[in-house]
């Protein structure tokens, strides 16, 4: 019983945490603060691929906090953090505009919590039922 109820506020606590690095980088995306340009930018993505991104983040963000989509929030963050990890490690550099690798630091925080409660709310999904199904399929042709 002690070990459901640490391992539920364990899964809270790194949704929330996930949620909060997510959500506060939304206002320097939409609102065009000047590292965040200078990084889509670097990366070739421009304003498109910033606001973009945002709106993923955002609706990621959201899904952590509703039990049914709780995996594709999760599966979605982790994505996206993919992406940013990549682009830190072969264009932007772990530091960026003497950011002391802060932004990596949350993205790779993000990247780690996205991947915990991925393999937490597997089962609790339809992405078993649609592996499954994908690999049924695969093996039919």
């Amino acid at each position: 019983m002690k070990n459901t109820r640490v391992l539920q506020l364990t899964d809270q606590l790194v949704r929330l945490l996930c949620a909060v690095i997510l959500l506060q980088t939304l206002y320097f995306k939409f609102g065009g603060a000047s590292e965040s340009v200078y990084i889509f930018e670097t990366v070739g993505l421009g304003t498109a691929g910033r606001i973009g991104t945002g709106i993923l983040e955002l609706a990621a963000s959201i899904a952590l906090f509703f039990a049914p989509t709780r995996f594709w929030g999760a599966f979605l963050a982790f994505g996206l953090m993919f992406g940013a990890l990549l682009s830190h490690l072969t264009v932007l550099g772990i530091v960026v505009l003497n950011d002391g690798g802060k932004l990596f630091l949350l993205a790779l925080i993000v990247w780690l919590g996205s991947l915990y409660l991925m393999i937490r709310y597997y089962h609790h999904s339809d992405a078993e039922k649609l592996w499954i199904a994908l690999g049924a399929r695969r093996k039919q042709i």
